[in-house]
């Protein structure tokens, strides 16, 4: 791939921007591949920033929500590629924060209720570990597993995601 000048990576970038959200640590590694000089990337970086064409905040609010509800994961799993995506911890700790622990109980509960019908085990000890491991695998913590398990979960409904 042939080296861009700062102007055309601009370009492509703001385009990516536009069409949906990303980090700047995304947008940083991009210019470091296309090839693009340490200060064109701080000024790019810094006009990306100030246009709000990238807003860490908002890219992790958008991030956090499209994982707990499309991928499925618990907030272990969301705060390590959250913190994968060099997003810092002050914004990682706000953003997940503001997600309700109902949240969570709303994606787990049919999760594990779907992964009991489909898993063997000789007895009620053994499937509890199975669906412990597989809860735990997809960042849940022990504690929203056990109340899952345990039929302790009060009144959630299903979440309009419509």
């Amino acid at each position: 791939m042939k080296e861009m000048t700062e102007k055309e990576a601009l370009l492509r970038l703001t385009t990516l921007c536009s069409q949906a959200e990303h980090c700047s640590s995304e947008m940083v590694d991009k210019m470091t591949r296309w090839g693009l000089a340490g200060d064109a990337i701080a000024r790019n970086m810094e006009y990306l920033i100030t246009k709000k064409f990238v807003d860490d905040e908002r890219f992790a609010t958008a991030f956090v929500a499209d994982k707990i509800r499309y991928n499925k994961w618990g907030r272990r799993k969301v705060e390590q590629a959250l913190w994968a995506k060099h997003i810092d911890e002050d914004i990682r700790r706000r953003v997940l924060d503001a997600v309700d622990d109902k949240e969570y109980m709303r994606v787990l509960e049919p999760l594990i209720r779907s992964k009991r019908k489909s898993t063997k085990a000789a007895s009620a000890w053994e499937l509890n570990n199975k669906l412990m491991r597989f809860a735990l695998g997809r960042g849940f913590t022990a504690d929203q597993i056990r109340r899952c398990l345990d039929g302790d979960v009060d009144d959630i409904e299903e979440a309009d995601y419509d």
